[in-house]
Parts: C-alpha cells; sequence; structure tokens
C-alpha cells in the first residue's frame, strides 16, 4: 500500500505557498508613545509596517514609535475589511483584550 505522507506533504507545500501570497493581513499597532492601538489592514504588510514607522501614515505619524502586538491572516480582501471593522467595535475591542490578556497583564 503506497503511503499518503508525500501526496499530502506536496499538497499542503502547495497550498501554503499559494495561501502565504493571496493573505490580506489584519493588524494591530500600539504606540509607545501613547499607548492607544491602531488597527489597520493590508496585503503588503512589510511595506504597510515600514510607511508606519517612517511617519508616512498620518493618523499613526505622531504616535511612533509603533510595536506590532497582533496579527490575523485572511484568504479574501473583504474577509480582512470586515475583520478589521469588527475589531473596531466595543466587541473587538473586548475580544483583543482577551486574546492579549498575557500581553497586557505583563505591562
Amino acid at each position: 500500500m503506497p503511503s499518503s505522507t508525500t501526496s499530502n506533504s506536496v499538497v499542503q507545500q502547495s497550498c501554503t505557498s499559494r495561501a502565504k501570497r493571496n493573505l490580506h493581513w489584519v493588524y494591530v499597532l500600539e504606540s509607545l508613545k501613547d499607548k492607544k492601538r491602531y488597527i489597520g489592514y493590508t496585503k503588503n504588510l512589510r511595506k504597510r509596517l515600514i510607511q508606519h514607522q517612517q511617519g508616512k501614515i498620518f493618523s499613526t505619524s505622531f504616535r511612533r514609535p509603533l510595536m506590532l502586538i497582533y496579527l490575523e491572516g485572511c484568504l479574501d480582501e473583504e474577509d480582512s475589511k470586515r475583520r478589521e471593522k469588527y475589531l473596531k467595535t466595543t466587541g473587538g475591542r473586548r475580544f483583543l483584550a482577551k486574546r492579549l490578556k498575557n500581553y497586557y497583564d505583563k505591562k
């Protein structure tokens, strides 16, 4: 009986690399200056974080330095927009407080 491990791992690697290329990121930054959070989404996370750190994003330019404290990946842009919108609600902020409990407890 042939092993399915090889074919399964090839399929998983293919799906994983494709998913990484197409992810839309929802992220939360915390200002080290005033401890306020910024919630956003992007297709190119690295580029967006550099823009934030360089002060090219108006809403965070005066709150630098910033630290990435939470990150989620979505396969669909509309899903990431919806998730960003949710995280900005009272329920979403409660979710983040529970999700980041250890982070906030260590402060």
